[in-house]
């Protein structure tokens, strides 16, 4: 009888471990921890696209045609219009407020968008307490517009709180993060929701 090698057991025994662990399929990432998120994928086929050139854009220029993302989102548009705050405050500051009346200018050029109002702190204090601070300052921006003239159910309000703060940037820093941005939504561009 002729025994095997240890050596060439322990190979045998490895590769065929080896093997085994290799049955197992990768897990797909949810789509909304993707780059795109619930996307689907490839154009529609059935809408007719936007001329950018000689067509009517609606008082648009190719500009505001290109900066729409895959959620009907521009947040290129009134980016100019930010509107920051002191700390631990969410009442708009008076110089802050000719940002908010060209922003209405905007929208009353352009009837069928509609704004989202993102509230936004620095890191400094709890999770908690950073998205009650940015929703009083996104109601705070909204309830402003609306005393303009704006019809509410063209703004929409979103904390995120210190989701996008820098932490160890100083107080030059933190200021930029307290803020509203004003990001425009074009509802014909919203992609459709999964079902």
């Amino acid at each position: 009888m002729k025994l095997v090698s240890p050596k060439l057991s322990f190979a045998a025994v490895s590769a065929a471990l080896l093997l085994a662990g290799c049955t197992k399929k990768p897990e797909r990432p949810a789509p909304s921890q993707t780059v795109l998120g619930p996307q689907t994928g490839g154009q529609n086929i059935n809408s007719a696209p936007i001329p950018l050139g000689g067509g009517d854009l609606g008082g648009l220029t190719a500009r505001d045609l290109s900066t729409f993302d895959l959620n009907g989102q521009d947040r290129t548009a009134l980016q100019a219009q930010t509107v920051y705050f002191d700390l631990n405050q969410s009442s708009i500051k008076a110089a802050e407020r000719e940002k908010l009346k060209a922003a209405k200018d905007y929208l009353d050029k352009n009837p069928s968008f509609r704004l989202l109002l993102e509230g936004h702190c620095d890191w400094r204090g709890t999770a908690e307490y950073n998205l009650a601070l940015g929703d009083r300052r996104a109601n705070a921006v909204k309830k402003y517009l609306e005393s303009l003239g704006l019809a509410p159910d063209r703004l929409e309000t979103l904390s995120k709180g210190s989701l996008d703060a820098i932490k160890d940037g100083g107080e030059s820093v933190w200021a930029k993060d307290r803020r509203v941005d004003l990001v425009v939504v074009d509802p014909a561009r919203t992609a459709p929701k999964p079902i």
